[in-house]
């Protein structure tokens, strides 16, 4: 057997056909510069390979399930084992994923409250008893007499079939009548059902009157009907237009509610027959919010109504102009300064008719209002994009039937030790695991629960050794950050307890602080000791100098990366003369502390209580660099994100903040501007890429507009755009790929034979600048556009920002979609660098050294200080031990994360820090500061 991964000639992306020996079994660390190579290696190459041989040896049937890979540019790979890849992506966007169903805990607690969980009315509290069929006789012939009921037997709920045979059977039975989803129909003359929907069958068992001498009839046509469809009987009143199904199982002998058979169905929130029927299990409605509709500060004239700015959502035309003539207000005045009765008619309309005009003629019209308006079409339209362009302006807001909890109240009032499902995952990892430990159980409930807890508490405890313990249960998969999400991953693929296989991770340790970090480098020790071999790309030093073996790529990055500078021991690195990472471990190279700057004032966030927060009063320096820190889960970013930030934003905007959990905020008007720069992409389509992001493909493209050919052909900029009919290639549409479907095989894209891929049709690259067409010069890492257009400053500049930020090695024309969540920040940050400050800025970061190697980190603090020696305000959340030791002022949150975080541990220097034996980034920091 091969006990190495042994690679010849990999070329793929920026690798210089590099040759490389991997040894198998082992914890082995990728790192270089950002750009080096180190994704293009992990990835692209081994992860790449090893999938698409063990998709290979599978049918042709099994391929048409699974992503199609293509072959990396490599000329040998040997000792491959099939390889799983956990990269940072999200989990999932799907607002009805949670922690708990991603890890699949959900599904055993729904299996758990099935088996083991004690019903009780959800009306009166008390436990419901199984109902005999002479306790719903009694009570339907209790009823008014007179009453004409249809007592059915519910043969079919919610299954998909045609149920042709079941219709003949009752008919030679005798039976003539059924509900079929709903409707009364004749068995002679069943409708053909579509066997791909859900349907509801009831078969009429007897139609009758309420009265004495009907007694018996009652019972039998009940006895009959619980015969038929085991133990359900469904009762219709026709005097009150209602129906009820009544159990033989459960029932309240007080207020005669009856639940269906308990499933673990029961308990799925993404299931009709669990799911709350108002919010249909997403325990909010979305409904359209004033703040996100309206722009105060403009006029209806100038755009204030935001919808209305898409020609696609505007409203009939005239008819707020006829409703400006009918209330006698300016549809060119601010929107803030109209009387609040005129803002509330506008949003919620007018009861009156008004009066329209159309030349001669007038008509009078109904205004709805611009809310219901948005609603109807909402409500009515077919076409998705209508629908995105109006999710836009709505907010979430808790169901005011199941108050958020997403369930029917009577599976909500099913409880295993007094709790319900929903409970249990509104607890953190940590909590739950404590609590699942602890259960106290009848001697019945044990021995069925036994199994079930076994699984369930093996998830949690995987979950809390990576790190996870403060996550709660419930929190949505789609507000996980890239880190957390792919810890979830890595915990669940711990639970597999896989051998023989190949783990390529994508630095895990991101969001991470250093008492966690502890946690997840065990974790990976455990998967290595499993018998697998775990590639981890990543920057972080002590998992570096954890790892078995260590490959670093450089020396430089894009096009001056991509060779290996140093394959070997850890030890080996630190003595190496050529590696930049050796020498930021060893010593020899270091991030210098900068002068301290004192702040100017102070702005303070009062009684800040969302969350986990504990009613804080956290006060941030004006004109200096912060850094928040704490453990994950500390609150940090429930904060500087959801409380600090949004309130900044509402009271620039002369907004109420009362829905953001603080009391206010003091001092605020030291800020005149706002920019958060956060690590969401910036774009979701290939379209999207840093040249148009930044603006600087515009620059680009009337430059190119300008040239001697273009000025006679007559070529404007869009001419040289790939989203505009004219200059790009039709065949294609500008993308310069072709998707071919290939029906029962995954669909395959073909570089577009027309433009072989550039994306411009063939007048348009014969126009050129200095020799290059728009193609080549999409084509150009920033570090070479830069030299090329060191003669045009408008272009020039918004590039060197780029590279400032250590994003020389990105293409101009990398689609959005292949770019890392810390690259798509730092072009964030260039992009608002390239702007004018106003030295009064608020500038908001979210862990920018993400992705980011020493010396990447190094270059990105002297473009923060840049911008703080202007008099700008620099607020980071972050961990990385460097970027503390360099602020100005630290803001440390916790002690711990979750419940047990939420208060301010240290607000101060960090040389102050160092000495509060309550923080744990004192501990780490101080430890760190001993090494330098």
């Amino acid at each position: 057997m091969i006990d190495k991964i042994i690679i010849k000639g990999a070329r793929n992306h920026n690798l210089k056909g590099i040759d490389l020996s991997i040894p198998k079994n082992k914890l082995v660390v990728i790192t270089g510069l950002s750009g080096s190579g180190k994704s293009s290696l992990a990835f692209d190459t081994i992860y790449a390979e090893g999938q698409r041989r063990y998709v290979e040896s599978l049918s042709a049937y099994a391929r048409q399930f699974l992503e199609q890979m293509e072959k990396p540019d490599v000329d040998l790979i040997e000792g491959l084992s099939p390889a799983i890849s956990i990269e940072q992506k999200t989990t999932h966007r799907n607002p009805r994923s949670t922690v708990a169903t991603v890890t699949e805990i959900y599904d055993y607690l729904r299996i758990l409250f099935a088996r083991a969980g004690e019903p009780h009315c959800y009306k009166c509290g008390k436990p419901i008893e199984r109902q005999s069929a002479s306790e719903i006789a009694e009570r339907l012939i209790n009823l008014p007499e007179g009453t004409r009921l249809s007592i059915c037997a519910p043969l079919v709920r919610g299954k998909k079939g045609e149920y042709k045979n079941l219709f003949r059977v009752y008919l030679q039975k005798g039976f003539t009548k059924a509900y079929v989803d709903g409707e009364l129909i004749s068995l002679e003359e069943a409708p053909e059902l579509d066997k791909n929907k859900k349907h509801f069958i009831s078969l009429v068992i007897d139609r009758i009157k309420v009265s004495p001498e009907n007694r018996s009839r009652v019972a039998d046509s009940v006895e009959l009907a619980l015969k038929l469809s085991e133990g359900l009987v469904e009762v219709y009143n026709h005097n009150e237009n209602t129906s009820e199904t009544f159990s033989e199982h459960f029932a309240c002998p007080d207020c005669g509610i009856s639940i269906p058979e308990i499933q673990p169905r029961s308990f799925s929130f993404n299931s009709p027959h669990g799911a709350c029927p108002v919010c249909h299990g997403l325990g909010v409605l979305k409904e359209f919010d004033e703040d996100l509709i309206i722009d105060e500060d403009k006029s209806i004239k100038e755009g204030a109504i935001i919808p209305f700015r898409n020609p696609d959502l505007r409203m009939r035309g005239g008819v707020l102009k006829a409703l400006s003539y009918e209330l006698l207000f300016d549809l060119n005045e601010k929107f803030k300064n109209l009387p609040q009765h005129i803002q509330k008619i506008i949003l919620y309309g007018y009861n009156k008719p008004i009066k329209m005009h159309y030349g001669r003629y007038s008509y009078s019209v109904e205004y709805k209002g611009v809310i219901p308006y948005l609603k109807q079409r909402f409500e009515e339209t077919k076409s998705m994009y209508i629908k995105e362009e109006l999710n836009r302006f709505t907010a979430d807001k808790e169901c005011p039937s199941c108050k958020g909890m997403r369930l029917k109240p009577e599976f909500l009032s099913v409880f295993v030790d007094g709790k319900n499902i929903i409970e249990y995952t509104k607890l953190s990892v940590e909590q739950a695991l404590n609590v699942f430990s602890n259960l106290n159980l009848s001697e019945k409930q044990r021995i069925i629960a036994e199994k079930i807890l076994k699984e369930i508490i093996d998830r949690l405890s995987f979950l809390n050794n990576v790190g996870l313990g403060y996550l709660t249960l419930d929190r949505t998969a789609g507000t996980l950050s890239g880190g957390e999400s792919q810890r979830i991953r890595l915990a669940t693929q711990i639970g597999s307890k896989l051998t023989g296989v190949i783990y390529v991770l994508d630095e895990p340790s991101i969001g991470l602080h250093q008492r966690d970090n502890d946690k997840l480098i065990k974790t990976l020790k455990e998967m290595r000791d499993l018998g697998n071999t775990v590639i981890v790309v990543e920057h972080d030093e002590d998992t570096i100098l954890n790892a078995d073996y260590v490959v670093d790529l450089g020396p430089g990055a894009g096009e001056h990366g991509g060779d290996v500078v140093y394959a070997g021991k850890v030890n080996g690195l630190l003595k190496s003369k050529k590696s930049l990472t050796g020498k930021y471990l060893s010593g020899k190279l270091k991030i210098e502390i900068p002068e301290r700057k004192k702040p100017y004032g102070f702005f303070t966030v009062k009684k800040a209580n969302k969350h986990n927060l504990k009613n804080i009063n956290v006060s941030f320096p004006l004109g200096v660099f912060t850094v928040v820190s704490g453990v994950s889960g500390s609150g940090k970013s429930t904060l500087v994100h959801e409380v600090m930030a949004k309130a900044i934003n509402r009271l620039l905007k002369g907004k109420s903040i009362k829905s953001l959990g603080l009391k206010g905020i003091e001092n605020y008007r030291e800020i005149d501007k706002l920019i958060v720069i956060d690590q969401s992409p910036i774009g979701r389509t290939p379209r999207s890429n840093p040249a148009t992001y930044t603006g600087v493909f515009t620059f680009i493209r009337e430059l190119f507009s300008k040239t001697e050919l273009a000025r006679a052909r007559g070529y404007k900029p869009g001419r040289f755009s790939f989203n505009v009919k004219g200059g790009r290639c039709e065949k294609c549409q500008g993308d310069g790929l072709i998707k071919i479907e290939m029906h029962f095989l995954p669909d395959v894209y073909i570089t577009c034979e027309a433009c072989k891929g550039r994306r411009f049709n063939r007048e348009t690259l014969e126009v050129t600048y200095k020799g290059k067409n728009i193609a080549d010069v999409l084509d150009m890492t920033v570090e070479e556009a830069y030299e090329f257009f060191e003669n045009i400053p408008s272009i020039k500049n918004k590039l060197k920002t780029l590279n400032e930020v250590g994003l020389s090695y990105l293409k101009l024309g990398q689609p959005a979609t292949t770019l890392s969540g810390g690259e798509a920040q730092r072009i964030k940050l260039a992009k608002e660098l390239s702007k004018r400050s106003t030295g009064k800025t608020l500038y908001i970061l979210d862990e920018p050294t993400t992705g980011l190697h020493f010396d990447d980190v190094k270059k990105l603090l002297n473009v923060l200080f840049a911008l703080r020696n202007q008099g700008n305000t620099i607020v980071v959340i972050e961990h990385n031990l460097d970027v503390i030791m360099c602020a100005d002022y630290v803001i440390d949150l916790g002690p711990e994360g979750g419940e047990k975080g939420g208060e301010v541990v240290f607000c101060g220097t960090p040389e102050e820090l160092v000495k509060c034996k309550r923080s744990y980034t004192g501990k780490y920091l101080k430890t760190h500061l001993e090494k330098k």
